[in-house]
């Protein structure tokens, strides 16, 4: 049984205290319907080390399996298209990066379980850069992302939103500021439903634009990414 606290220090300081593995699947499965969701969205505003991050990946991941295990290309692109759907975020630097190297972990032993001689190093460094992208050392309050002395700093935290528009291997990054991804959300509309992390659900929001694709009302990127294949992320970076 995995430990609920490393120490009464970091509880007196962060109020350190990891959920058990019972509660975790009890509160998945009551959003059970968006945890087998492919392309559904997560984001965890105090991720420790990824435990609920973790049981929503293997959740999607079995569906990744059971419809994709005939193709390794498939099997793949659905794999990584399921890494680039949760979001985190810790105060403690060492959290987000067991985090990200437990969702890795989780990931590549699946994937490579699926697609046997056909797995490719460059789809996992491509998971790696998704991870180090979307687990952020930040405050999930204040929205800014802090230094090693978990201070905030005048960085804010920013989210990558990845998806593939042509439904082929070419995967498109936009980057947006999370507090005017939320801006002006009244905490009644926020807890009414559930949140869509970058679609038009975030009422009040400044700055729309019309998405050239979808012709839907989103709002605007700080910075947006050429289109590439997803096993070739990291030059983008």
């Amino acid at each position: 049984m995995a430990k609920q606290v490393k120490s009464k220090k970091r509880v007196a300081d962060h109020g350190e205290v990891f959920t058990a593995e019972r509660e975790v699947k009890a509160m998945c499965d009551l959003v059970a319907d968006e945890c087998l969701r492919i392309d559904s969205r997560f984001l965890e505003p105090a991720v420790g080390e990824g435990v609920f991050l973790a049981e929503v990946l293997t959740r999607k991941l079995s569906v990744v399996k059971e419809k994709y295990k005939k193709s390794a290309y498939d099997y793949e692109r659905n794999a990584i298209l399921a890494l680039t759907s949760i979001y985190g975020v810790d105060i403690l630097a060492d959290n987000a990066q067991v985090c990200r190297d437990k969702l890795f972990a989780l990931w590549n032993e699946e994937y490579t379980a699926a697609c046997k001689k056909e797995a490719s190093d460059e789809a996992r460094e491509a998971a790696k850069y998704i991870l180090k992208t979307n687990i952020i050392c930040g405050n999930a309050l204040s929205l800014m992302c802090v230094d090693e002395n978990q201070q905030d700093t005048d960085e804010p935290i920013i989210f990558a939103e990845w998806t593939f528009p042509f439904n082929d291997a070419r995967i498109k990054r936009r980057d947006f500021r999370l507090d005017v991804l939320l801006k002006e959300n009244t905490e009644d509309q926020y807890y009414a439903e559930q949140f869509s992390l970058f679609g038009d659900d975030a009422m009040g929001l400044e700055n729309w634009m019309i998405d050239p694709v979808t012709h839907e009302k989103v709002p605007k990127p700080i910075r947006e990414y050429t289109l590439i294949h997803y096993r070739r992320l990291t030059e983008n970076g």
